[in-house]
Formats: C-alpha cells, sequence, structure tokens
C-alpha cells in the first residue's frame, strides 16, 4: 500500500500540490482513489496522515546519519550501512532517536526523498510535514495561480509581501539553493504501461516501484520489443 500512495504522493509533489501548510485537500482524494484501484484496498485521509508521519520521520532520522561521514544507503537491502560499529556508537550517543534504525528495514527512501529532500524545513521553528498536516485543519491560505509551485520559507514570504522576492531574494540564495530535480514519467503513466503487460498484482507493484525511482529503467522498458518486456522486468534485481 506504501507503494501507491507514494506514488502518488510523488507525481502530485512534482505538479506543485505540496503547499507551504502541507498538501493540498484534493491530494488525499488522489490518494484514496489510487491505493483501492491499484491494492483494492480502501484508506481514510487519517490513515494518510499517519503514513505520512512515519514516512517524515524516517526522512528526518535517515537524510541526517546519511549527511554524516561514515553512513551510505544500502538500495538492495533498503537499509542504512555503516562503515564500523564505532561510528554507530558515537552517533546513537548523541542520537537517541537513531538507535533502531541500524537494521530497520525502510522501503520505498527514494520516494520518500523525492517528497520531501527540495523543501524540507531545518532550524529553529521547522515544521514537519506531519505538524504541517496538523495545522492544514485550521488554517487555509489562498495561492495564486501565477505562483510556482514552490513551497514559500518565512524569508521569501516577507521579501514576497515587500516585492523583492525575485529580485534581492533569489539572488541572495542563488549559491545555495539545491539544484531542482529533473521532471519524472509520472506513477500513473508507469503504471499504465505495466498493466497492458498482464502481470500479477505482486509483481506488477514490485515493478512499478523500481520504475518509479529509476527513470532510465522506464526508458528501457519502452524500448524493449513488447513480447520481451514483461520477461525483462521480471529479472530486474
Amino acid at each position: 500500500m506504501d507503494t501507491a500512495l507514494l506514488d502518488t504522493l510523488v507525481e502530485h509533489h512534482n505538479n506543485g500540490d505540496h503547499a507551504q501548510n502541507g498538501w493540498k485537500p484534493h491530494v488525499y482524494n488522489a490518494c484514496i482513489k489510487h491505493v483501492k484501484e491499484t491494492c483494492n484496498v480502501d484508506i481514510t485521509k487519517d490513515k494518510i496522515v499517519g503514513r505520512i508521519k512515519t514516512f517524515d520521520k524516517h526522512y528526518e532520522i535517515i537524510s541526517k546519519m546519511l549527511a554524516q561521514s561514515g553512513f551510505g544507503w544500502d538500495s538492495e537491502n533498503n537499509m542504512v550501512e555503516v562503515d564500523s560499529d564505532e561510528v554507530w556508537s558515537r552517533y546513537v550517543e548523541a542520537n537517541k532517536d537513531a538507535s533502531s534504525y541500524r537494521n530497520k528495514v525502510v522501503m520505498n527512501w527514494q520516494a520518500i526523498q523525492t517528497i520531501y529532500s527540495q523543501d524540507h524545513a531545518t532550524g529553529v521553528g521547522a515544521r514537519t510535514a506531519a505538524e504541517s498536516i496538523q495545522e492544514e485543519e485550521t488554517i487555509v491560505l489562498e495561492e495564486s495561480p501565477d505562483l510556482p509551485p514552490k513551497r514559500q520559507r518565512t524569508g521569501e514570504a516577507i521579501l514576497c509581501m515587500m516585492g523583492q522576492m525575485k529580485t534581492s531574494f533569489d539572488d541572495a540564495l542563488k549559491t545555495t539553493e539545491p539544484l531542482p530535480m529533473p521532471k519524472v514519467t509520472p506513477p500513473t503513466e508507469i503504471l499504465d504501461a505495466l498493466k497492458k503487460l498482464e502481470m500479477e498484482n505482486c509483481d506488477m507493484l514490485r515493478a512499478c516501484g523500481k520504475l518509479i525511482v529509476n527513470e532510465r529503467l522506464f526508458e528501457a522498458l519502452t524500448a524493449i520489443p513488447d513480447e520481451l518486456k514483461k520477461a525483462w522486468l521480471l529479472t530486474l534485481p
């Protein structure tokens, strides 16, 4: 279910539906519909909020570890890898909340990175995605359709009010702002392509998860003759 849920969140994140105070309301409806169609599972907004809180915790803890020397990501086993026990002990001593992540399997890490890495606030006064969702129930922000699909930081909002956002603030962030992520094929398009191959549901979901996080694999799939596509997908590690 998490794979189908994250497929939808990644698609809407790329479409600019990740507002300053959380996900836009129609995203939850899209998640409910996609999970039902893909997994035949009925979920509610509360269930989605709960899973987003879990994704948020994974991102906060794992991304902080991966930023340190001695840590990496094991994409084959879907867990954090550490250079030595000494590195781990020293890190956990200062970061107690990471203690359970030594051998913890976290699926769909690439998708979780996608929905958080570019616009996840950090530092004093920062809000997690879960906190933003709680605030969303009582605060409604009006967004102009002319603004780019980008979450505004507090500094940006102030400069926007002063009419200077596109000049001094953009120039100031030019050297530190992360490069934009390349546009990827929407998960719905990938799923439609897989449905034509008449695969078992579990095989189709597994292949979908791999193609979503690796655009080159999907490009390769489109180039392979139709009669070989299913066999090729089943051989992917």
